[in-house]
């Protein structure tokens, strides 16, 4: 008896180790890691989701722009026009950003739209010399992606909570004017 209470001792300790782990999932490599939640994973749903039909470019005005911060080593500057956001249906939040040179000069601007549940943006059309150019074969394309950096912080910085649009326009533009720090 005294050489089955070990082993018994050490069945039940390894029991109740097992009814207290939670389930890993093992599709993600870095499963094991602490800390590091699992990739999103692509449902039926975002399979089945449309983009509503696009409205043509708003008309925007400079004057208006909420600075969208940049990393100190952007050489341009970028704001949005309070008076462009949307939010349709489809959960994409739609926008005209301002860009232009920091010491003066060029400015350009383009209407796009951010898809907060996949994490991706879309330039619908760009603005120059005075007039609205759509863009051909205009497709989504991650945030993380150099050349829309801007997307990323303005994403950040009021545009989506989370996998989410905010729940207005009003939401986010009070978020963009008064930043709260947000529990992730």
């Amino acid at each position: 008896m005294r050489l089955a209470r070990p082993a018994l001792l050490l069945a039940g300790a390894c029991l109740l180790a097992a009814c207290g782990s939670t389930a890993r999932d093992t599709d993600n490599p870095d499963w094991a890691q602490a800390g590091m939640p699992p990739p999103p994973k692509v449902t039926a749903q975002a399979d089945e989701w449309k983009e509503a039909e696009v409205p043509p470019p708003p008309a925007f005005s400079e004057s208006r722009l909420i600075p969208i911060a940049m990393p100190p080593y952007s050489t341009l500057q970028f704001g949005v026009d309070p008076n462009t956001l949307s939010v349709t249906g489809d959960g994409v939040v739609r926008y005209v950003v301002v860009a232009s040179n920091k010491a003066g000069g060029a400015t350009n601007a383009f209407y796009e739209g951010i898809r907060c549940a996949s994490e991706e943006v879309k330039q619908y059309a760009r603005y120059n010399a005075g007039a609205w150019h759509l863009a051909g074969n205009a497709e989504w394309k991650r945030i993380d992606d150099r050349s829309s950096r801007y997307a990323k912080e303005l994403a950040l910085q009021g545009v989506c909570r989370g996998h989410a649009p905010r729940a207005s326009v009003r939401e986010m533009l009070q978020q963009m004017k008064n930043p709260l720090r947000e529990l992730p």
